[in-house]
């Protein structure tokens, strides 16, 4: 994008209504309106541009922002710290076995101590059902009580960077691969996309990934595809946001229990193992009784249901089953690749290595989507702030 095409990407963006995302958190993508969704490509896309036409798009001359990772990561991990610098924000990983949370600090006291100086905190809290989303609200709640009380001089933010529910920085960043890929938002509609379960040989993967594409793709008038083995439900509650953002797009949300069916005539896979909601849910409720015997055995339980769907594989045989037999693959990272990273998997090393640039272009759009997030949630009136960006013209790298 040259400067004349991000000038006309600035003023398309000062007719979308998103002031309701200033001065707010990002949880889950369905609770935002269109123009807010938009808004957030849109910004992501001029970020970008102005990136790739060498101008800062500085927000901050100081200010934390405060990552805190429950789960392992590295795709999001590195967007969040990337999304921080591109806007002028240092970047402080917070380590909870180094805290005094082991010392009984509740998540009130955490919250206000390490955000003296934060302008953003985004959090990872994926690995327990009814857990991540709460544990997100009380320390939003937290800070936001901070703020008024006058403990802090400014409300940080919070970004979703993934929880039991959703994983917006995620599904938000693969729309956008998507919107590049077609060319347009407006044309993913009447799109076939398969969301399916896929084998992996570890048992506790989150569901937030096919509920985070469920619940935004399902706004663009798409065919989406939910597609699993029986016994593998996701959430009701997403399903219903599905059905409804469906019902409001155009588009139709569809259920079944064959990934052939799924992947016929479909314009996008996207083949990802998830556990079952119900056992999710036994996990969370013997980790809290501290029932690790009973653990072990849901772990064995699990691993054996898993292996009585090892067919559920993205294969070169049912990629050709697909619209003329070129469907875009799609996968967040990283990928269980049969005969390379485990012995049987989500993938057929042929299918992943046909697309791994795609993929890598996939997972390159999510430090400008958090970027974006970031943005809207601090910047009143984003489309004059980044023409003010534009027209001052500082190099990023003089």
């Amino acid at each position: 994008m040259d400067k004349t095409g991000l000038k006309e990407s600035i003023k398309f963006l000062a007719s979308k209504k998103s002031k309701g995302m200033y001065l707010n958190d990002f949880f889950h993508t369905w609770q935002k309106k269109d123009d807010e969704i938009a808004a957030v490509f849109m910004v992501a896309e001029i970020l970008r541009g102005m990136r790739e036409n060498n101008i800062s798009s500085k927000i901050f001359d100081s200010g934390l922002g405060i990552s805190i990772f429950r789960d392992q990561s590295t795709r999001t991990r590195f967007s969040f710290a990337s999304a921080c610098n591109l806007l002028g924000l240092e970047v402080q990983d917070f380590d909870e076995g180094k805290s005094q949370i082991a010392h009984g600090e509740t998540v009130k006291e955490t919250a206000n101590m390490i955000s003296f100086m934060a302008d953003v905190i985004g959090i990872r809290d994926d690995m327990y059902i009814g857990k991540g989303h709460a544990y997100m609200q009380e320390f939003s709640q937290s800070v936001c009580q901070g703020y008024l009380d006058g403990v802090l001089e400014q409300r940080p933010t919070l970004v979703n960077l993934q929880c039991d529910i959703d994983h917006p920085t995620q599904s938000m960043a693969d729309a956008l691969h998507l919107i590049n890929h077609f060319g347009g938002a407006e044309n993913l509609r009447g799109k076939k996309i398969a969301m399916t379960w896929a084998y992996s040989p570890s048992y506790g993967k989150p569901l937030s990934v096919p509920q985070g594409i469920i619940g935004l793709f399902s706004r663009f008038g798409m065919e989406v595809v939910l597609a699993h083995p029986k016994g593998y439900e996701v959430m009701k509650e997403v399903e219903e946001v599905a059905k409804l953002n469906s019902e409001k797009s155009g588009g139709v949300f569809i259920k079944t229990n064959s990934i052939k069916e799924a992947f016929k005539n479909a314009d996008i896979v996207y083949p990802k193992s998830w556990a079952p909601f119900a056992a999710m849910e036994k996990r969370t409720n013997l980790y809290g009784k501290g029932d690790f015997d009973g653990i072990k055995a849901l772990e064995k339980e699990l691993l054996k249901q898993n292996a009585s769907h090892k067919d559920w594989e993205c294969t070169e045989k049912l990629m050709v089953t697909t619209k003329e037999g070129k469907a875009l693959y799609m996968h967040c990272l990283p990928a269980d690749i049969s005969s390379v990273s485990c012995k049987e998997g989500e993938v057929s090393a042929s299918v992943f290595d046909k697309y791994r640039t795609s993929l890598y272009k996939e997972a390159s759009y999510k430090p400008y989507i958090i970027a974006a997030m970031i943005f809207l949630s601090k910047i009143k009136n984003p489309a004059d702030k980044l023409m003010e960006l534009l027209n001052k013209n500082s190099a990023r790298i003089s």
